[in-house]
């Protein structure tokens, strides 16, 4: 789920693109493709579950295995 704090931003998907503006949210389904663009600065919260890897389903030198909690 993305919930936009402020701003605005478009998520694609392979068939349709949504805008989500502040106060409103989106959830995307586990394995569903997207891409969040936004054409300028936008503050969106993010959640998802612990076990959600930052680099979805590739694993690299970029991937997070262990989060951080606060």
């Amino acid at each position: 789920m993305v919930l936009v704090v402020d701003g605005r931003f478009r998520m694609d998907f392979r068939d349709r693109e949504v805008w989500i503006a502040r106060g409103e949210f989106i959830v995307v389904p586990r394995g569903v493709e997207h891409r969040p663009v936004a054409e300028e600065e936008a503050s969106v919260m993010l959640f998802e579950s612990a076990s959600t890897l930052n680099t979805g389903n590739v694993t690299g030198s970029m991937t997070v295995a262990e989060l951080d909690r606060i």
